[in-house]
């Protein structure tokens, strides 16, 4: 699940994923879709923008109240290549929290293969509360003195508390209505806003790590309007409790870089080979002033995974610095207390999360997603809370894409959505590493782009071998 920054995923509320929305009132409805060439923005490459086309939608700000205010919703696409063969619309649903899906689209588009690029109109989208639709902002003076989520003590657990409903105003004020409506349950509905406004009566999608879940809700809450289905780095939104959830979390990182070291000790090139690598990280984090900075730094290098780099950043011994930001900031990992419950009650409850984290990782005892409990901290309760997933009446089962050696998305967490999902879910693994797994063999985009354009699905237990990284 990943994270942009620091942050995690999100889903639906269960028994109001399915409560009378799928027909809405007519002021909620947006028939027709104004394109226009997009235009290049910062430093964009004009030619690699050319041929995207760019709109906007105005949706309501809260679908529980349909026709109250609105906010604008940057949609982009590209059209297929090959008009004779369109097969239909593919929306992207993006990462993050706090990808752009319209950046994905101006700049991006090699994410999908000319196969693909042929054959549907690819769309995408800049979630609610994210760049161009009405994106979450606060105070960056605020946002530079965000707490540590290694807390040692009750009197920073206090604090913490304190300073994440301090943010929480601030944010709600430089951002306005949509600030306290931006969960993924609202971004199902803005999605099939999108197949409306686009005239498609079925729509393919591929979300990729926070788009998964997305995509799982949207199965839910639209299962006639599912044409084909890829949730690729496959976040399950079914964990509970804080603790399973950091044990997950955890989990998968320590067993990314047990990879890495894997990977260090056979290979000569490696800028740590020969070194005791477990030992080196451990005198680094004991002297470290900023450990949890450090260990995320690490975490981001196995998302390629980035061996060479990591190793090399290791053996200098430095911990990139935090930006510091001015002026009023984006903050995209607000939706993550919107669409998680993971409360913890007291600081001893909190340190023993922490200690066990220790006892059961050598190395990763301080997963990046650690931030996204302790940002939460003090939060009401989430509009849109895990749940089990409760799939019916798909035309064509999902096809689930994941690494085995995923340092975010950690591949059980993959066989648990295919188990929830059961005669609707199929898992294709890649037997090799990283976040991400589209891109990451020609196996394994054949196969998914094979599943896309003719919606013929694997067999279950299917695999794709490993790719030795490039980095």
């Amino acid at each position: 699940m990943t994270f942009t920054q620091r942050a995690v995923t999100g889903a639906v509320l269960l028994g109001v994923a399915t409560a009378g929305l799928t027909t809405l009132p007519t002021a909620a409805t947006t028939t027709g879709v104004q394109w226009a060439d997009c235009k290049p923005e910062g430093k964009d490459d004009p030619a690699e923008v050319r041929g995207s086309q760019c709109a906007t939608l105005k949706l309501p700000i809260d679908w529980r109240d349909p026709d109250g205010p609105t906010f604008e919703f940057a949609i982009a696409r590209r059209t297929a290549k090959v008009p004779s063969e369109r097969v239909g619309v593919l929306v992207f649903g993006p990462g993050g929290p706090g990808d752009s899906g319209v950046d994905r689209i101006k700049t991006g588009i090699d994410r999908f293969s000319t196969d693909v690029q042929d054959r549907f109109d690819i769309v995408s989208f800049d979630p609610r509360g994210v760049a161009r639709s009405n994106p979450v902002r606060c105070s960056a003076e605020l946002l530079n003195k965000q707490p540590s989520p290694i807390i040692k003590s009750a009197a920073e657990f206090t604090s913490t508390i304190t300073y994440n409903r301090q943010l929480a105003t601030d944010c709600r004020e430089h951002t306005g209505p949509l600030y306290d409506h931006i969960d993924t349950w609202q971004t199902v509905r803005d999605v099939d806003a999108v197949r409306r406004a686009l005239g498609e009566s079925t729509i393919s999608f591929h979300g990729s790590s926070y788009g998964t879940v997305l995509g799982a809700q949207y199965a839910e809450t639209y299962p006639h309007r599912v044409r084909a289905m890829v949730l690729e780095s496959v976040s399950d939104h079914s964990s509970s409790r804080a603790g399973d959830f950091l044990d997950d979390q955890a989990a998968a990182g320590q067993d990314s870089f047990d990879e890495f070291v894997k990977w260090c000790d056979a290979t000569t090139t490696c800028a740590l080979h020969g070194r005791d690598i477990h030992a080196l990280w451990a005198d680094l984090l004991a002297k470290s002033p900023d450990p949890f900075t450090l260990s995320f730094s690490v975490f981001r290098a196995l998302y390629g995974p980035q061996w060479s780099a990591l190793a090399e950043m290791l053996k200098a011994g430095g911990t990139p610095p935090k930006p510091v930001q001015t002026g009023v900031a984006p903050y995209p990992l607000a939706v993550f207390c919107q669409d998680w419950n993971l409360p913890v009650r007291s600081y001893r409850e909190y340190a023993g999360h922490l200690q066990r984290l220790a006892r059961n990782n050598q190395d990763l005892r301080y997963p990046g997603q650690l931030m996204a409990v302790s940002i939460c901290l003090g939060s009401p309760p989430a509009n849109n809370p895990q749940h089990l997933l409760k799939v019916r009446a798909l035309k064509t089962p999902v096809l689930l894409a994941n690494a085995i050696h995923d340092p975010a998305t950690g591949y059980a967490w993959a066989q648990s959505v295919e188990r929830q999902l059961g005669r609707y879910g199929v898992l294709l693994t890649y037997e090799g590493w990283g976040h991400g797994s589209y891109s990451k063999s020609p196996c394994m985009q054949s196969t998914i782009d094979y599943y896309l354009i003719a919606r013929d699905v694997p067999k279950r237990g299917s695999s794709c071998a490993a790719v030795p990284p490039a980095g």
